[in-house]
């Protein structure tokens, strides 16, 4: 099952992820795409590595997430990987990349991603171009997926 999950920071997507993550069968992977670019970055990767079961293996993959796909597989988390692309100054291939990740898009797959076009609208020109590239790979993403879920305080809300 191909599965979208949103929402807010600290909604308890990555959890829910996780907890999704238990029906797939072993060899389960996980990419993450947090680089630790400070002492806050790192105790929190480090806080997420201590969540995950055993049995997950590890592709750390900040900018080419379309060559680390594997099945059963969670994705953590599309705008850190965006991020990643826009402070590499590779904003013009976030497009490409996801496209060619959903080409090859995995059978059981979830996909951990933010809602933050829902406030207010940034005063600077990147942030700006940053939430529309945001809102335009979830909405391919969410039209790629099985499944999708707003998790709102920890609870999932069925969206697809």
């Amino acid at each position: 099952m191909r599965v979208l999950l949103t929402g807010g920071v600290k909604s308890g997507k990555s959890s829910r992820a996780l907890e999704l993550a238990e029906a797939f069968a072993p060899d389960r992977w996980f990419l993450a795409t947090a680089t630790p670019f400070d002492d806050e970055m790192r105790e929190r990767i480090r806080r997420h590595k201590a969540e995950r079961a055993a049995d997950f293996v590890t592709v750390e993959e900040p900018i080419d997430i379309d060559r680390a796909a594997r099945e059963r597989m969670v994705l953590d988390c599309v705008p850190m990987w965006l991020n990643n692309l826009f402070f590499a100054g590779r904003e013009d291939d976030w497009e490409p990349i996801l496209d060619r990740f959903i080409a090859r898009l995995p059978r059981d797959i979830v996909i951990v991603t933010n809602e933050i076009g829902m406030g207010v609208i940034p005063a600077d020109p990147m942030s700006r171009r940053y939430g529309m590239a945001l809102g335009r790979a979830n909405a391919k993403l969410a039209a790629a997926a099985d499944s999708v879920e707003l998790l709102v305080a920890g609870i999932p809300i069925k969206v697809k």
